[in-house]
C-alpha cells in the first residue's frame, strides 16, 4: 500500500508542486483583490508597476500574466495589451504567450490533483453545465480551440475544467496556445499602439473587437457547433 502511495506521489509530482505553487498564488490573489484590482483595469497602473522594478520588470510582467490566468476575475485583455505598451508588440506577445502557458499548465494540474470537488467550488453552475455542455459536440481538441479562438467565452475558467475532461496536457497546451494566440496578438499590437498609433487605426481595431466579442457572447455555441459537426461530417465523407 505504501508502495503504491509512494509511486502514486512520484508520478504526480509536477503537478503536486504546480498545484501547490498555484493554490499560493491564488490565495494571494483573492487575498489582495478588493484592495488592488483597481490596478488590472488599467494599463498606465500596470506599466509603472512593472517598470519600477527596473531590470526585473520582464519577471514581474510574466507573474502578473500567470497570476491573470490562475486568478480568472482578473481581465486579459488588459494584462496583454500592457504588455504591448511596454514591451512592443512581438517581444509583448512572447511574453504573454508564456505567461499564458505556464498559468495553464498550473489550472489543469490543480484540477488534475483535486478534481471535480474543487473545480465546482471554484466555477459557477452556469459555466459548468454550459462547458459541459459544449465540450461534448465533437473532438475536444478542435472544441477548445475554438472556444479559445472565438471572444466572448471565458478562457480561464476553461483551464481548470479542460484539467478533469478527457483532453491530456499536451493537446490542451498545443490547442489552446493555437486558439489564443490572434487575440493575444491584436491585444498587445493594440496596446502598443495606444499612446503612439493613429487614432482612427484604433478606433477601428476596438470597434473590430468589440463587434468580435459581441458575436461570441450571443453566437458562440452556434458557430462551434457548426464548424465541428460539418468538419466532422466532410471527413466522413472522404
Amino acid at each position: 500500500m505504501k508502495e503504491k502511495i509512494k509511486k502514486k506521489l512520484i508520478e504526480y509530482k509536477p503537478y503536486i508542486a504546480l498545484s501547490v505553487i498555484g493554490l499560493v498564488l491564488l490565495v494571494a490573489a483573492y487575498e489582495y483583490y478588493h484592495r488592488y484590482i483597481y490596478i488590472f483595469r488599467d494599463p498606465d497602473k500596470i506599466r509603472y508597476i512593472i517598470t519600477s522594478y527596473g531590470k526585473y520588470g520582464v519577471s514581474v510582467f510574466l507573474l502578473i500574466q500567470i497570476l491573470q490566468v490562475i486568478a480568472f476575475f482578473i481581465p486579459g485583455e488588459i494584462v496583454q495589451m500592457s504588455g504591448g505598451y511596454i514591451y512592443g508588440t512581438v517581444f509583448g506577445s512572447i511574453l504573454s504567450i508564456i505567461g499564458i502557458t505556464v498559468g495553464s499548465i498550473i489550472c489543469y494540474g490543480i484540477s488534475q490533483i483535486y478534481g471535480k470537488p474543487l473545480v465546482n467550488k471554484m466555477i459557477s453552475k452556469r459555466h459548468l453545465k454550459f462547458f459541459d455542455k459544449i465540450l461534448r459536440l465533437g473532438s475536444i481538441n478542435s472544441v477548445v480551440f475554438l472556444l479559445y479562438l472565438i471572444p466572448g467565452i471565458p478562457k480561464d475558467v476553461l483551464a481548470y475544467i479542460c484539467g478533469i475532461s478527457d483532453i491530456n496536457l499536451k493537446n490542451f497546451i498545443m490547442y489552446s496556445t493555437l486558439g489564443r494566440l490572434p487575440g493575444i496578438v491584436i491585444s498587445t499590437y493594440f496596446g502598443s499602439k495606444i499612446y503612439s498609433g493613429n487614432k482612427i487605426e484604433l478606433i477601428v481595431i476596438a470597434l473590430l473587437m468589440i463587434s468580435l466579442f459581441v458575436v461570441g457572447v450571443l453566437k458562440g455555441e452556434k458557430i462551434i457547433s457548426k464548424m465541428v459537426r460539418g468538419g466532422s461530417q466532410s471527413g466522413s465523407n472522404k
